[in-house]
């Protein structure tokens, strides 16, 4: 009977050590967190301290690929992953077979119309050149961006699969000069506008708050899909530590630190 009673205690030890492990069911207050260096990491560095208060250790790893992130968050060796919109998230499951959800948008990265050899939209003249990256993704935002403004209208439903073939109605005879995204900053002396997402923006020199013409509004098309999320795996998004971190990410302070440091190139997400 005693050997027996061991053995129950052995096994429900190791039972509560395995239960233990990993981190969708280890501590309640350690959140496990993979994400990219900038901004992504920098902003969770300025929620520890807040989360700390509130009882929670929140541990930062930064990844330099878009794959190790989520392959770590679907294994349960991390709680969430800061890195990726929505779009990347479904693609990525439906890929690997994944099983990742949105666990709340925190900010997004805004495509700018930048001058070129024209400071001003009203400058526009026939003819005039815009460069805009090539991708799909990219350019239909950008192309978006420039009917968002009035320098062309879309075709009906074209939305975020747009290319330049759906440009419907192009009233100043635009060249849409389409370029690899990293390319387009270096045009500048030879078109009339860029347009450019924020990291190449601010590799470019340009100052988002300061330069842009124009950029994505909070309530656009694309910012509401293209936002940055924290991503988990499917059925912990309700944890309390995951909600816990997500309206820390989503509080005045974080949003202020936001806004002070990126200049524009980095906006919170309503």
């Amino acid at each position: 009977m005693k050997k027996l009673l061991a053995l129950l205690v052995t096994g429900a030890l190791a039972v509560g050590a395995l239960s233990g492990c990993g981190a969708g069911g280890g501590d309640d207050k350690t959140i496990k967190v993979a994400a990219s260096a900038t901004p992504h990491a920098e902003v969770l560095e300025q929620a520890k301290a807040i989360l700390s208060e509130q009882g929670y250790d929140l541990q930062v790893t930064v990844f330099d690929d878009y794959v190790q992130p989520n392959e770590v968050v679907e294994s349960g060796d991390f709680d969430a992953n800061y890195f990726q919109h929505i779009p990347y998230l479904d693609s990525f499951n439906a890929e690997k077979g994944t099983h990742l959800v949105n666990a709340g948008g925190i900010h997004y990265e805004p495509f700018g119309i930048y001058p070129g050899t024209k400071a001003a939209l009203s400058d526009v003249a026939d003819g005039d050149s815009v460069a805009v990256p090539n991708d799909t993704t990219n350019e239909a935002r950008a192309l978006l961006l420039l009917q968002d403004n009035g320098l062309i209208t879309l075709k009906e439903g074209a939305g975020l699969n747009a290319t330049v073939n759906d440009i419907a109605e192009n009233p100043h005879n635009l060249e849409i000069v389409e370029l690899e995204a990293a390319q387009v900053p270096r045009v500048v002396d030879e078109v009339a506008f860029v347009v450019l997402n924020g990291n190449y923006a601010l590799e470019a020199g340009f100052s988002v708050a300061k330069d842009a013409i124009a950029y994505e509004k909070s309530d656009s098309e694309a910012a509401k899909t293209y936002v940055n999320v924290i991503a988990v795996k499917e059925g912990n998004e309700g944890a309390a530590k995951i909600k816990a971190l997500v309206d820390v990410l989503k509080s005045d302070a974080i949003k202020n630190y936001i806004n002070d440091t990126y200049d524009g190139a980095v906006i919170p997400f309503a």
